[in-house]
């Protein structure tokens, strides 16, 4: 009790009762090092988010005492004493007394003397554990195959599809490029009874006509040129799976005609043949297009949409459901992370603010280029607005102009909800997928009021 008591007046001297007791209030942990790198004050919530007693911890070397994983290489608290400029609220990891590995963040300033000379430094740190147990539990709760959502149409298709994978029905899914039709595609063949098939992925819009077609049916050798062998066909290589026909929209009527015979009695003829195949592989399709439009206009085949659209599921694009952003921007790092062999743990407000805010024409494809490019250019664990690509900077950004704070840019995105269900409060609420009381909170708090109200 002495030395810490002795510790403590020579890092606050004159202020020995008062700095302990404020020490030991707080609920971050804070810890205090003279100019030897050893430790001369240490709180209770040290001692809890550690493991590690005050009696063990006064006396040592800091880096023995926290064991962070910037100690040896990027010690947080050494910038501050090489520059003297603090750092706040930076993301490192723990091992704590027992063992386990925990998140924190820190942040870290000088400490002065009376004569305003540098005697050590302090450092404060917050146990992150359950805030990364919170976002864990998120993923989970909104996370379905390998698709994340907490939007409220989506999260509807998460609860019917597993009826809708056992039903063996053909099955359209719409939606924008780069909002994941594929993904949803292949969460489908995975929860049906034909999991154990393959599932046979065909790109219509990439191939011509005659491509295609070989593509799908297969030809017999010497049906065109340069078939020098019998090939076997998708809808054949699919036999107990499942056949993707992604962008349907783009095939030609002439094939479309023989796509209908598929899905009508599961026949077809590979080029050159006479011989008639069949094939048992379930079909789900997927477009960008306005198909319903296409019908009208003589585009697409009345008999064909209605033997493809026998279950529709429609994709909302990322702009209408940017509540998922912060749940894709989680995934991604964590993806990242494990690809490049990096430990980027968190997106800083400022970066997260401009992700927020862009409309994303090339929807989740377009936000996962975004969250890679940053892993890219950042070299630390925190990814930061300069690490973005240029082509989602607002306009404000890139003059290097300040951009307008979280509460501007969500009163804006609320506004432009309302504006979309005519202020009716209830409709923008379900579509947002919070409740209304919520909603109607934060108007009050953003000051948003209804026109003419």
């Amino acid at each position: 009790m002495a030395q810490r008591e002795k510790s403590e007046a020579s890092v606050f001297p004159g202020t020995r009762n008062s700095a302990a007791a404020v020490l030991e209030s707080i609920a971050d942990g804070v810890f205090t090092v003279d100019l030897d790198w050893n430790v001369t004050s240490f709180n209770r919530a040290a001692e809890e988010i550690t493991g590690v007693e005050k009696s063990q911890a006064l006396g040592k070397k800091c880096w023995e005492v926290l064991r962070a994983s910037v100690c040896e290489s990027a010690c947080v608290l050494r910038k501050t004493m090489d520059t003297g400029r603090p750092i706040v609220n930076e993301p490192v990891y723990i091992v704590r007394s027992d063992g386990r590995r925990i998140p924190i963040s820190v942040s870290t300033a000088l400490l002065l003397d009376d004569d305003g000379e540098v005697v050590g430094g302090a450092e404060t740190f917050r146990d992150l554990s359950v805030e990364e147990e919170l976002r864990r539990e998120l993923k989970r709760r909104y996370s379905f195959e390998d698709m994340i959502s907490k939007h409220h149409r989506l999260l509807e298709v998460f609860d019917t599809l597993p009826d809708i994978a056992e039903s063996g029905s053909t099955v359209l899914i719409t939606g924008e490029s780069g909002t994941g039709k594929e993904l949803m595609a292949r969460a489908i063949h995975n929860l049906s009874p034909r999991s154990d098939g393959p599932l046979v992925i065909v790109n219509c819009g990439a191939l011509p006509d005659t491509l295609l077609e070989s593509e799908l049916f297969g030809h017999k050798a010497g049906a065109f040129t340069d078939a020098k062998r019998d090939r076997a066909g998708r809808f054949a290589l699919a036999k107990g799976g499942t056949v993707f026909l992604d962008e349907i929209g783009d095939v030609s009527p002439a094939l479309q005609s023989r796509l209908l015979r598929v899905l009508q009695d599961g026949t077809y003829e590979p080029l050159g043949s006479t011989r008639t195949e069949r094939t048992d592989a379930r079909v789900i399709a997927a477009t960008n297009r306005d198909i319903a439009s296409m019908v009208e206009t003589g585009e697409f085949r009345n008999d064909l949409y209605y033997r493809i659209n026998v279950i529709t599921i429609d994709i909302p694009p990322l702009r209408e459901r940017r509540e998922d952003i912060p749940l894709l921007v989680d995934h991604f790092v964590a993806r990242f992370n494990r690809l490049k062999g990096k430990d980027v743990t968190s997106v800083s407000p400022d970066a997260m603010e401009i992700l927020m805010r862009h409309d994303y024409p090339g929807n989740v494809r377009e936000l996962e280029n975004a969250i890679e490019h940053a892993f890219a250019m950042s070299r630390g664990r925190v990814i930061r607005a300069e690490h973005l690509p240029q082509r989602i900077l607002p306009d404000d950004v890139r003059e290097g102009e300040r951009p307008e704070s979280f509460a501007e840019a969500e009163a804006a995105f609320l506004r432009r909800a309302l504006e979309q269900h005519d202020w009716n409060r209830a409709a923008t609420a379900r579509d947002l997928g919070i409740h209304k009381t919520t909603l109607w909170r934060k108007m009050k708090r953003l000051d948003i009021a209804e026109p003419g109200g």
